[in-house]
């Protein structure tokens, strides 16, 4: 498998179970709370699957750059689902900065 098939693979490995293109609509509107159980499974689910995409083998640092959680994390943090101190935070960060650490250049 090329490494762009390998990219889009891990992306849509993340996609599927992304929980802001559905369920941050619920929370914007009203109709589910920023702390209800429910969502707090979804993201944990989520935050697991992104780490297991990021230790995915035959990514580069610059393919693991365009999988940077940074940004979606933002928009949990932003909404309030999520705080920066959050053990599943930091153990994404963790998990990111690692695997940039250990891929080859490219």
């Amino acid at each position: 498998m090329d490494l762009e098939e390998l990219l889009q693979r891990a992306m849509n490995t993340i996609a599927q179970s992304d929980p802001i293109i559905k369920l941050l609509q619920q929370v914007k509107m009203g109709k589910m709370k920023a702390g209800d159980a429910g969502l707090r499974v979804v993201i944990e689910a989520w935050f697991g699957t992104y780490e297991k995409v990021l230790r995915t083998e035959g990514l580069t640092q610059a393919a693991l750059r365009r999988l940077d959680p940074a940004p979606r994390v933002a928009v949990l943090l932003d909404a309030g689902v999520l705080q920066a101190d959050h053990p599943s935070v930091q153990g994404l960060e963790r998990a990111f900065s690692q695997a940039i650490s250990q891929a080859p250049v490219g």
